[in-house]
C-alpha cells in the first residue's frame, strides 16, 4: 500500500537504494561469539562429558495447595494488551532507529565509532553529507510507518503507545503483588540459578526437559525469563527512553550517565528491543511445541482444558486483530497524519507540561566533554542573497526583527555582539537519534526580547531561515516566548570558540537547549513575534511540523 507521494516526497521516502545491511564492529562479533560459546558451547560440553544433569522440572509435577494456580482474567487481559502495544512500540521504534541507522557507545556519534550499523553507505569524504541523507529505507511490513525518513509519524505512534504500555504494566504488577500470583514469577531462592542452568542444558542439547503444567508452575528458565521481561526489560526500556530526552538531559545531566551516556542509553534501548523480539519468537515457538491448545486455553480462557479449542481460536482472532490494526495504522499514517499529530501532542504534551517542564534547567557540560564530531543536517541555502553575503563574509548581513513589537530593528552581527555574549557547552539532541556536545557563543534571546518590546498578545517567536525544508519552501520554526527567555536560549555566532561555519548555520543559528535539533534554525534571515504559531505556514509551528508531522514542543 504505497502512499500517493509527490515527486519530492518520493525521492526521499522511496529511494532507489533500499539494500538491507547489518555491519558489526569486530570486537562486537568477538563478544557475541564468546557469549554463544560460553552458553550453548558450555551446555554441550557438559552434556557430552558428564551427561545430562538432573531435570529440576520433575519436582513440579506435584502441586502444593498454597501455590497460585490458574490465570485470572486480569492476567489474560494484561498479557494480550501488552502484546498489542508492544507490536506498535517495536515497529515504530524500528522506523525511528533507521532514521539514524547507527548505534554508538559514546556521545561523539562519529560514524567510524559506531558498534553496529544498518546501512551499507559509507560517509563520503570531502562532500557535504547530512544525517538525513544517511537515513535508511525500512519497509512498512517491518516498520511503522516505514519508508525512509518517516521519523515524525514513527515518533507519534511510539509516544502515543508508550503511556498505555506503562499503565498496563503498572496495573499488572499491582495485581500481581496484591494477589499470590507473584509467587509464579518471582524467584524465592538462589537455587533457581543452578536449576535454570540444568534446564537450559536440556534445551540447548535438544533433550527437552519435563514440561510442568504451566497452569500451576513454570520451570526455572521460564520463570527467570518471565521475571526478566517484566521486572528488568520493561523498566529498562522506559528508563533508557527517558535518558534520550533533551528535557531530561537539560535538567538532570546525571541521569543519562546512569547508562554511560546518551548514546549508550540509545544502544541499550535497542538491545532491550532485540531481547523483546527474541523472547517473543522463543516464547511463541515453545507455546506451540509444548501443547498449543492447552497453553492457549491457559492464557486466553484461564482454564486447564486440553480438549476445547476455544482459547486457540480466540488467540488466533486476537493475533489477526493485531495484524489488521497494523494495516489500519499504516493507512492512518498516510491519510490521517494531522489527526495523529494532534492526538499525540494533546496527550504527551500535557504529560510533559505538568511534570518535567516544571523543573529548572541545570548547569551545562564542561569543555572536556566537547565531542570531536558533529553531524551536519539541513540543505545549504540556495538563496542568491545568502550566497552573496557569503562572498563578502556577511558584511552586509542585517537580522530583521519585527512583527508585533514596539521597536522593530535590523541588526548586524557586530551590533548583536555589542549587546552582550553568553557561552554555553551543551548537548545537541537530534530527532533522528545522534547527539553531539559543543560550545556555543551568542546573544541571549532575552536581550532581543527586552530590546524590541513585544506586544502583550505575543505568545510565539518565529525564526525564519535562508535555507529550505526537505521538500522545498522556506525553513522556519517557532518557540514560545517563555521558552526563549529560559537559560541557554541564544542566537549563536560561535561554535567551539570559532566563528560559526557555513555548514553549521552561519551567520546566525538558534540554540534552545531543552529542544530537539530541528527546532534550532540555522542560517537565520529574520525573527518575527506573533500571537500564535497557527498564523504561520500550515499552522503547526514549523516547517518540519507542517510537512513531516514533527512535535511542536520537541522536548521529549
Amino acid at each position: 500500500m504505497i502512499p500517493n507521494f509527490t515527486q519530492a516526497e518520493k525521492a526521499v521516502h522511496y529511494p532507489e537504494d533500499r539494500r538491507a545491511y547489518l555491519g558489526l564492529k569486530p570486537y562486537m562479533k568477538i563478544i557475541l561469539l564468546i557469549l554463544l560459546v560460553g552458553t550453548v558451547g558450555a551446555a554441550w560440553i557438559q552434556y557430552l562429558v558428564f551427561g545430562l544433569p538432573i531435570d529440576p522440572s520433575k519436582s513440579f509435577l506435584w502441586v502444593k495447595s498454597d501455590e497460585p494456580s490458574g490465570f485470572p482474567i486480569w492476567i489474560s487481559l494484561a498479557h494480550w494488551i501488552n502484546f498489542f502495544f508492544l507490536m506498535l512500540i517495536i515497529r515504530s521504534g524500528l522506523s525511528i532507529l533507521f532514521d539514524h541507522p547507527r548505534l554508538y557507545w559514546n556521545n561523539n556519534s562519529k560514524p567510524e565509532e559506531q558498534w553496529i550499523r544498518f546501512t551499507p553507505l559509507k560517509i563520503p569524504k570531502n562532500k557535504f553529507w547530512t544525517a538525513k541523507e544517511d537515513a535508511r529505507y525500512l519497509s512498512p511490513i517491518i516498520g511503522l510507518p516505514g519508508y525512509k525518513h518517516t521519523v515524525g509519524i514513527a515518533r507519534v505512534w511510539h509516544f502515543l503507545t508508550v503511556p498505555f504500555f506503562v499503565l498496563n504494566g503498572c496495573f499488572f504488577v499491582f495485581l500481581l503483588f496484591y494477589t499470590n500470583q507473584w509467587q509464579r514469577l518471582v524467584p524465592q531462592s538462589w537455587q533457581i540459578i543452578p536449576d535454570a542452568w540444568n534446564v537450559f542444558v536440556h534445551y540447548a542439547t535438544f533433550n527437552f526437559p519435563v514440561e510442568p503444567d504451566g497452569f500451576y508452575h513454570y520451570n526455572a528458565v521460564q520463570q527467570l525469563a518471565y521475571f526478566g521481561v517484566i521486572f528488568i526489560l520493561a523498566p529498562l526500556a522506559m528508563l533508557t527512553g527517558l535518558a534520550m530526552s533533551p528535557a531530561i538531559d537539560n535538567r538532570f545531566h546525571w541521569y543519562p550517565r546512569l547508562f554511560g551516556n546518551r548514546q549508550s542509553a540509545r544502544s541499550i534501548h535497542f538491545l532491550v528491543m532485540f531481547a523483546f523480539v527474541a523472547f517473543i519468537i522463543i516464547h511463541v515457538s515453545l507455546v506451540a511445541a509444548t501443547g498449543l491448545v492447552r497453553n492457549m486455553n491457559h492464557i486466553v480462557m484461564g482454564s486447564n482444558d486440553t480438549e476445547s479449542k476455544t482459547g486457540l481460536f480466540l488467540g488466533i482472532a486476537i493475533i489477526l486483530f493485531t495484524i489488521a490494526f497494523a494495516f489500519l495504522a499504516h493507512w492512518l499514517s498516510w491519510n490521517k497524519q494531522r489527526s495523529l499529530q494532534k492526538l499525540q501532542a494533546s496527550t504527551n504534551g500535557k504529560i510533559w507540561k505538568y511534570t518535567i517542564n516544571r523543573f529548572k534547567a541545570q548547569a551545562d557540560y564542561k569543555k572536556k566533554d566537547i565531542t570531536s564530531y558533529f553531524w551536519l543536517n539541513g540543505k545549504l541555502p540556495d538563496s542568491p542573497k545568502w550566497k552573496e553575503m557569503v562572498d563578502n563574509n556577511f558584511a552586509d548581513y542585517k537580522l530583521k526583527i519585527g512583527g508585533l513589537v514596539e521597536n522593530p530593528v535590523e541588526l548586524s552581527v557586530e551590533e548583536l555582539k555589542e549587546m552582550g555574549k553568553e557561552q554555553n557547552i551543551t548537548m545537541h539532541h537530534c530527532i533522528q537519534g545522534w547527539s553531539g556536545i559543543a560550545e556555543w557563543g551568542g546573544l541571549p534571546l532575552s536581550k532581543i526580547i527586552e530590546l524590541v518590546k513585544p506586544d502583550a498578545s505575543v505568545t510565539t517567536v518565529a525564526f525564519c531561515s535562508f535555507g529550505e525544508g526537505l521538500y522545498g519552501g522556506i525553513y522556519y520554526d517557532t518557540h514560545t516566548i517563555d521558552n526563549c527567555m529560559k537559560p541557554d536560549s541564544i542566537l549563536a555566532w560561535e561554535m567551539n570558540y570559532e566563528p560559526l561555519s557555513l555548514e553549521h548555520g552561519a551567520p546566525l543559528r538558534l540554540r534552545v537547549e531543552n529542544q530537539l535539533g530541528y527546532k534550532m534554525v540555522k542560517w537565520i534571515e529574520r525573527i518575527e513575534f506573533v500571537t500564535s504559531a497557527k498564523d504561520l505556514g500550515k499552522g503547526f509551528g514549523g516547517k518540519n511540523e507542517d510537512d513531516e508531522y514533527f512535535d511542536l514542543m520537541a522536548d521529549s
